[in-house]
């Protein structure tokens, strides 16, 4: 079932595509090409990801179908139906998927051939596709959970199944997409598999089938998502409930043999959603929890609606118990910041991981006092340093070869939590608590750009703000921060005598 009816003109979000159109007009013109010039590998322009997404079409719904075999190392049969609009006449589609093995195409119903292009799926229909068209492809394929080769992400094998880990640009390495955070979807997900197993994904239950020794599970998302925020989770699994506030459904999945040891801090997430809703308001989306998943993957992860989390952060820490909470916050945080406003780009994840860093700093300072001032002091010591090494907080520098995920770097986290701080210190607190509800209403289910924030933190205070986030944003050196000229950037450590 798709959610946006064939006859319908998808709903339109319309500052997402003002902005999403001057990002694409580069790259509009080179998808007009004849059926005959070779398939070329296209993009989005983004500044980080050049060839990551395509341009000329606007996805409203994906649905996707897995098929288990039993072995989290062997190939899951799979089929993509992907709805879009077009927004360019085009002769060819590419959508963005490099691991797996394509069994057939449609577009429309109809047959369609397929080549690829670097990590590109090239699409011929057999007649062009209009711009204003509502378009139907359907890819059969398979998904592989084997590790590709030089690439981080995509399927996660954990102890006794699988799960996704798809950011920044590893869900085409799952399923064929337009793989950029600029173009949300809805997401309708079934996952069949052998009996004993179970399969959660985003978003609620929509159904489940059980024939012949296997059960398929149905999700389905009730807003729209990037695909790196997509989650599936298959496993010898315990889902849990409970309810958050408002009536919010609560469910967590965690390895079965686990489930007691877990308990204990799953209990804590309806209270850490009513923290997060007294900041910044009511919980974005339709369901939360926790995938605790049985694997050591050095990361914690914000899939919309299910955030992912390793077992053994609860179950075999040596974090005290304030920091592994301050952390499920910030996935939680996430939510809002980077899941219902979601970046345009992937030059404005410091909108992300600066908020989420915050409401976790902010919540450690709340709940375990453990000051806020203090780490954004040491923060400040080390901006320099971290802006030398990754770049500033909203120009980061471009991954390193063979490391896309290197953009994660200290200069989006506590460096762009310390850009929230100076803010606040600049506007005072009254008017920054006003931006971030504001932001997180204003726009939610949308994505937005560095430049969204400048200009809401200006109407929101009332005053000019360009030359404060100019060198807090861009510069090269942490600029002073206000109210505190006696904070220095820590000096250089002195190279060893030879």
């Amino acid at each position: 079932m798709r959610l946006t009816p064939h006859h319908t003109r998808p709903r339109t979000r319309s500052s997402r595509r003002r902005t999403s159109a001057a990002l694409l007009a580069s790259a509009v013109s080179v998808c007009l090409v004849a059926a005959s010039a070779p398939a070329v590998p296209l993009g989005v322009g983004d500044r980080l990801f050049p060839y990551l997404g395509n341009p000329g079409y606007d996805v409203a719904s994906y649905d996707l179908s897995f098929t288990y075999p039993g072995s989290n190392s062997e190939p899951l049969r799979a089929v993509t139906t992907i709805d879009a609009w077009t927004t360019a006449d085009l002769d060819r589609v590419n959508l963005d998927f490099a691991h797996g093995t394509v069994r057939s195409v449609e577009v429309d119903g109809e047959p369609a051939t397929f080549s690829t292009a670097g990590e590109d799926l090239v699409i011929t229909p057999e007649d062009s596709v209009p711009d204003g068209s509502w378009m139907r492809i359907t890819v059969r394929h398979t998904s592989d959970p084997e590790p590709a080769e030089g690439r981080e992400g995509g399927w996660v094998r954990t102890a006794d199944g699988l799960a996704m880990a798809n950011q920044a640009d590893a869900a085409h390495l799952v399923f064929p997409c337009n793989d950029h955070p600029s173009d949300k979807a809805m997401f309708t997900i079934r996952v069949t598999a052998p009996d004993g197993h179970t399969a959660v994904a985003n978003g609620l239950p929509a159904g489940v089938d059980r024939s012949g020794g296997s059960t398929t599970w149905t999700y389905r998302t009730h807003h729209p998502m990037a695909t790196e925020l997509a989650q599936v989770s298959i496993g010898r699994s315990t889902v849990l409930h409970r309810t958050g506030p408002h009536g919010l459904p609560v469910r967590d999945v965690v390895p079965a043999k686990h489930r007691k040891a877990l308990e204990p801090w799953l209990k804590k997430t309806p209270g850490q959603i009513a923290w997060m809703e007294s900041r910044v308001g009511r919980y974005p989306f339709e369901t939360y929890g926790l995938l605790m998943a049985d694997v050591s993957t050095g990361f914690e992860l914000e899939t919309q609606t299910l955030s992912l989390f390793e077992r053994e952060l609860f179950t075999e820490s040596v974090h005290p118990a304030w920091y592994v909470e301050s952390i499920m916050v910030h996935e939680l945080a996430h939510q809002w910041f980077g899941n219902s406003v979601g970046p345009r780009t992937w030059s404005d994840l410091w909108l992300n991981e600066g908020h989420a860093t915050w409401y976790e700093a902010l919540y450690a300072e709340e709940q375990a006092g453990k000051p806020m001032r203090d780490r954004m002091k040491a923060a400040y010591g080390a901006s320099d340093r971290w802006r030398a090494a990754g770049g500033p907080p909203a120009a980061p520098q471009a991954p390193e070869p063979g490391s896309k995920t290197s953009i994660f770097r200290p200069n989006v986290y506590d460096g762009a939590a310390l850009v929230l701080y100076a803010l606040r210190e600049e506007i005072g607190r009254p008017a920054f608590e006003r931006l971030e509800r504001a932001w997180a209403g204003r726009y939610r289910d949308d994505t937005v750009t560095t430049e969204d924030f400048v200009r809401l933190a200006a109407e929101i205070s009332g005053r000019d703000l360009d030359g404060f986030f100019q060198g807090w944003l861009y510069g090269e050196k942490t600029p002073p921060m206000p109210g505190h000229p006696d904070w220095k950037p820590a000096r250089p450590a002195k190279a060893a005598a030879r």
